[in-house]
């Protein structure tokens, strides 16, 4: 009887025990369950929330949550950094007021070397024989070692001011360090804001903030990653290096490559079904680049698109949009060329999107086309420039052609 009623109890206590809000839900920015702006609880909200933004609005309430935690933490760094502003031009006011005592007592120390150095000269007997009687030689005396001790307490003096006035010198210049760290801190969290910002911004203006449209974009967005990620890991992807290669036409550019192969596109660190790396769903964001090179932009690598602003990416997906995007103020538009024909490459290169293996999908760059041969700059295979497409991929893999005009 009396286990029965433990059962019960702890039974009642289960469900009466109170929960915190964010392990049950994603709550929207003005609900949030965190009082007093706790770094560490708002932290537990935005991973709730990241594992929960299936929804437009979900993924709304992760990023305003995000964008808030971004903020407190800049507004902690700013006070951080006034704090240490105010530590330093006190130790600037100390290490100054120090630096007068010690070259005051230096002076006076200089000063007083030579008379010191006189009485040392003179004999102890001679201070008997210039005595009048017996109590002035004892006043001689007691003057003598008080000032032998004056001498030695300033000397002791000088050495502890210098000793102060070194180590606040270090100090200062630790918290100017400290300083600096800080600073670029502020920069980086200040950077964090932005690119959130400009997410949310993104996210809204792509689906006109409809969930349908939201559930759609992400669909088809998660789909063509899983379909790169399923054509790289079939290939057993791993890193490569020195493959970048330019000639008159422009670069060739690898998405395995080991300068950019773990980079990470649009910060997204799962989402095709696994890490969206360069490594692994970077076909496209490299056929893009190369094709930027052919057109003058060199100075545009695949690192560079993929780190660039979250509107160039489908609604928070590291999926390139169709149309225009910005990279380093330089707007890239990519758009549909038909079919795959040597008349099409009359107008220039163009991206070529092919189904490979069962899942897999890829996109490589055809350049020309030549007695009968299309030749391709493919990003996946090792030293993959130049290469006939036949030789990889049939005609009748190609799903999709794209123009790329700057």
């Amino acid at each position: 009887m009396n286990k029965r009623i433990w059962i019960i109890i702890c039974v009642a206590l289960f469900f009466l025990l109170p929960f915190r809000i964010f392990a049950q839900s994603c709550p929207p920015v003005e609900h949030n369950p965190c009082q007093n702006n706790d770094t560490e609880c708002l932290q537990n909200v935005v991973n709730s929330c990241q594992s929960q933004a299936n929804t437009l609005t979900g993924e709304i309430n992760y990023m305003d949550n995000q964008i808030k935690l971004t903020s407190i933490r800049i507004d902690a760094t700013q006070t951080k950094i006034k704090t240490l502003l105010d530590e330093i031009n006190q130790l600037e006011n100390e290490v100054q007021r120090l630096e007068g005592v010690l070259n005051t007592r230096l002076a006076l120390l200089l000063h007083r070397i030579p008379a010191a150095y006189k009485r040392s000269v003179v004999p102890q007997f001679g201070t008997l024989l210039f005595s009048r009687n017996v109590s002035d030689f004892i006043a001689r005396a007691q003057y003598l070692s008080a000032v032998q001790k004056e001498d030695a307490s300033l000397v002791f003096q000088v050495k502890a001011t210098q000793n102060s006035y070194n180590e606040s010198k270090q100090t200062r210049e630790d918290k100017k360090v400290q300083l600096e760290q800080v600073q670029q801190q502020l920069k980086v969290q200040s950077q964090q804001l932005a690119q959130q910002k400009q997410a949310k911004d993104a996210l809204l203006t792509q689906t006109r903030g409809q969930e349908e449209t939201y559930a759609q974009l992400r669909r088809e967005a998660l789909a063509r990653l899983a379909g790169f990620a399923s054509f790289a890991d079939s290939q057993g992807a791993t890193l490569l290096s020195n493959q970048t290669s330019c000639n008159d036409w422009g670069c060739y550019y690898n998405q395995r490559d080991s300068q950019w192969g773990n980079a990470l596109i649009n910060g997204q660190g799962s989402g095709c079904n696994g890490p969206c790396s360069v490594l692994r769903v970077g076909c496209l964001v490299t056929s893009v680049a190369m094709m930027a090179s052919h057109y003058g932009h060199r100075d545009i690598s695949p690192q560079d698109i993929a780190f660039s602003s979250p509107a160039n990416f489908s609604v928070g997906t590291a999926m390139l949009v169709r149309g225009t995007i910005s990279v380093k103020n330089m707007n890239i538009t990519r758009s549909s060329a038909g079919a795959l024909s040597p008349d099409t490459l009359k107008d220039g290169p163009v991206i070529v999107g092919v189904y490979s293996g069962p899942f897999g999908t890829h996109f490589v760059v055809v350049k020309s086309y030549s007695d009968g041969t299309y030749i391709m700059n493919d990003p996946y295979i090792e030293n993959g420039s130049d290469k006939s497409f036949t030789d990889h991929y049939s005609l009748g893999s190609v799903f999709e052609v794209d123009r790329v005009s700057m």
